[in-house]
């Protein structure tokens, strides 16, 4: 898929964090939307609870089966939010970890990354949602 990636100078550099400014899509391919993925397995027991970067790492393997169901793969997605604890905030390398480990530094999706006081289940720590382009 022709994707364009631009981190312009003017603004700060995101991709020390793992992600890009801006990811532009030509009007081409299916859209596909990804409701919130956390740290569930399919049975809905929390893998890692209270086990902030394990909760990442199912999360994104949540996002990547989300994605293959789909037909894609996590290269597909141009955008995400990422709702974390507030009291998480001290621990966001993980966040950045995981997402340089997922997406090479000059194709990242535009991320959000937001803050939260609390998620759909008290043993949530994280919850990513996304929208990918497949051609």
């Amino acid at each position: 898929m022709a994707k364009s990636y631009h981190n312009p100078p003017e603004l700060f550099d995101s991709t020390q964090f793992g992600f890009s400014q801006i990811v532009s899509v030509p009007a081409t391919g299916r859209i596909v939307y990804i409701s919130g993925q956390v740290a569930w397995d399919n049975g809905e027991t929390i893998i890692g609870p209270g086990d902030f970067p394990l909760q990442i790492t199912q999360t994104f393997r949540n996002l990547a089966t989300a994605m293959a169901t789909a037909g894609g793969q996590l290269s597909d997605i141009v955008s995400m939010r990422i709702y974390f604890l507030e009291q998480k905030a001290d621990e966001l390398s993980h966040i950045s970890a995981a997402l340089k480990e997922h997406f090479p530094v000059n194709q990242a999706p535009a991320t959000t990354w937001i803050g939260v006081r609390a998620l759909a289940d008290p043993a949530f720590m994280i919850e990513i949602e996304a929208t990918a382009v497949i051609v």
